[in-house]
């Protein structure tokens, strides 16, 4: 399904009976709609499930500028005021649940209850790893100066890959990558109020438990769960555990 927001060609999916309690989700940067096939599907069976593309990723068009978090949740306020869909729930994994978490603080989008998954966000935390990330991508730009544009290009994506960093993993966006990698919620996540649950990998080496136990303990009366054997793609790691946790919170 394709709607036009804010002059944007937007991509979504939905399934679900439309007379049931809506959910909204939205995804981390770099994935795909088509991971969220399993769990919409689902989830669809209780509830009238919406996979929304941000912009710049799936079938949706890029921002015509840098975004941070607060464009994208300006965003979605404007999808749903555009499709008259009413969020019973939202579901933001990783840089999803940084969206969602912004867009509830600032009244801008409103739901009955929360789930982050993996929620990425807490920037002002270790700051070392951050550091030598920086010093890595500083020293590969300047060895890789004098190669043809092409070579240059090639090892690049191949440092950034190594250390972990998702810079050229929607390489039309960097310029918003960077304002989102800077943007922390804490002080956002203070203020909720709303049931939140929060499902994290144990082996998540993007956004660690770490991350987890921060925001739990920041927003009031939320609950953390940590799945073992569990990486930053948790709902595909361990779908049947992760479709549960939800079905039993949202229930």
């Amino acid at each position: 399904m394709q709607v036009v927001v804010d002059k944007l060609l937007t991509t979504y999916t939905r399934a679900g009976n439309a007379k049931y309690k809506k959910l909204l989700i939205f995804y981390g940067w770099g994935d795909s709609p088509v991971n969220w096939t399993y769990m919409q599907t689902e989830l669809a069976r209780h509830f009238d499930v919406t996979v929304v593309d941000l912009p710049g990723f799936g079938g949706t068009a890029p921002p015509p500028t840098a975004w941070g978090l607060t464009e994208y949740a300006a965003f979605v306020a404007a999808f749903l005021k555009k499709t008259g869909i009413k969020p019973y729930a939202i579901i933001g994994h990783s840089n999803g649940g940084a969206i969602a978490v912004r867009g509830l603080s600032q009244g801008v989008l409103t739901a009955e209850r929360l789930v982050l998954l993996a929620s990425a966000g807490i920037r002002f935390q270790l700051s070392r790893r951050r550091q030598v990330l920086r010093i890595f991508t500083k020293a590969g730009k300047v060895v890789t100066y004098p190669l043809p544009a092409n070579v240059r290009k090639r090892l690049r994506r191949r440092l950034y890959t190594a250390i972990g960093s998702d810079l050229l993993v929607a390489e039309h966006l960097q310029d918003t990558f960077k304002r989102i990698v800077t943007d922390d919620i804490q002080s956002d996540a203070a203020t909720l109020t709303l049931p939140t649950l929060l499902v994290y990998g144990e082996d998540d080496l993007d956004t660690p438990v770490q991350y987890g136990r921060i925001l739990h303990n920041l927003i009031a009366g939320s609950t953390l769960e940590v799945i073992g054997q569990g990486g930053h793609f948790i709902y595909l790691d361990k779908p049947a555990e992760v479709r549960d946790m939800l079905r039993k919170f949202l229930a």
